[in-house]
């Protein structure tokens, strides 16, 4: 039976050859999709790994600087040091920004931090060129990702920022770059206005009080304290919304990243039905062709059981060598995208999986005319 359907393919090869690349091509997307999905989840936890804290200590009855604006004084950081399991404090802020590179405008993820404090969001193992911010102003660290060189210029607010060090794989969840800067430049970008605006506020009475406020406080614990009861007393006693490392990382997969995979997880659906589609549409036509054979394999005694097996035999195979150009194909396109993807092994058994499953019921349309054929069809053309 086996050697039924190799005959067979080989009779058709470059077809067969063709229409295996060409569905390759749908399940290397599939794979693509997937990756783009675990590459939002890697970013999204990049800041997470870098920072390294325990608490994360925001406006109360809010989720946090990710998922929606937070804004408290820079000094709580001051009075969670008081506490007893608190080990280290620091305050943070964040901010999406335009810079200009040339004529392209990038989108970046400003990190503000204070560079004598305890925590250093900076990961020196992703630092691939210069140094960390040592000057409380006009330096910056950026990523790789925005073209930037050591020793460039960044118009920034009102300033010039220096290019002082270059990191790779920093990324936030949205898939932007990351750059660093001194808390006061940050806050300076975040919360100060133009002269015009301190003007005209001047004349309704109006003073600027924002500038010392950051997006969160950030903490570590000593390791005799409980992290989730410490952050209890905390909401508690500060009136304000505290994450635990669990609870922020959820936020970030349910509130940031949640609807950008379901949409992604309908468009991987929707591929794989219509790789299932094509497969049987293929097997059908190319049952279509050999009717004539099959009816006189009919006539000449041979069951209908060993021409199943050669059906399903053959788009069993046209999946498995699909599946296979589509993980070439996936591999060599992957880092083409803009957005961080991540192929893992796993996905790609899951996905080898599907394909046999839908290969099995793709044949099902091939399988139902061999049954249907009349073996008199053979006598006389």
């Amino acid at each position: 039976m086996i050697h039924l359907a190799k005959e067979d393919i080989k009779h058709t090869l470059g077809k067969f050859i063709v229409t295996a690349m060409g569905v390759g091509m749908l399940l290397g997307i599939v794979l693509i999709m997937v990756g783009v999905y675990r590459g939002m989840i890697a970013d999204a936890n990049v800041i997470l790994d870098d920072l390294n804290v325990d608490l994360w200590v925001v406006q109360e009855n809010t989720l946090g600087p990710f998922a929606e604006a937070s804004r408290v004084h820079e000094d709580l950081k001051n009075t969670l040091k008081g506490y007893q399991a608190i080990d280290k404090a620091e305050a943070i802020t964040f901010q999406n920004l335009q810079i200009l590179n040339g004529n392209r405008q990038i989108s970046v993820m400003a990190i503000g931090y204070d560079i004598y404090g305890d925590i250093n969001p900076i990961n020196p193992k992703r630092l691939i060129a210069g140094r960390v911010l040592r000057n409380e102003h006009y330096e910056i660290v950026i990523g790789d990702k925005t073209g930037f060189k050591l020793g460039n210029k960044i118009h920034l607010g009102r300033d010039i920022y220096t290019v002082v060090g270059i990191t790779h794989g920093t990324v936030a969840s949205g898939g932007d770059a990351l750059v660093y800067l001194s808390l006061k430049d940050a806050q300076t970008l975040q919360f100060t206005y133009t002269n015009k605006r301190v003007q005209t506020d001047k004349a309704r009475g109006i003073v600027n009080r924002d500038a010392h406020l950051v997006n969160t406080i950030v903490a570590t614990i000593n390791p005799t304290y409980n992290v989730d009861k410490t952050a209890k007393e905390l909401r508690k006693w500060l009136h304000k919304s505290v994450y635990t490392r669990k609870q922020q990382t959820y936020v970030l997969t349910k509130y940031v990243v949640e609807k950008a995979s379901k949409q992604i997880g309908l468009f991987t659906i929707i591929l794989v039905v219509v790789a299932t589609i094509i497969i049987s549409l293929i097997i059908y036509t190319m049952t279509l062709e050999k009717i004539k054979e099959i009816s006189i394999m009919k006539l000449i005694g041979i069951p209908n059981i060993t021409i199943i097996k050669m059906i399903v035999e053959e788009t069993l195979i046209l999946g498995i060598l699909a599946f296979v150009f589509g993980n070439i194909f996936s591999h060599l396109i992957y880092n083409k995208f803009p957005k961080n993807v991540v192929l893992l092994s796993s996905d790609s058994f899951m996905l080898f999986i599907i394909v046999v499953i839908a290969s099995i019921f793709a044949s099902f349309i091939g399988v139902k005319k061999v049954i249907s054929a009349d073996p008199t069809s053979a006598i006389g053309g």
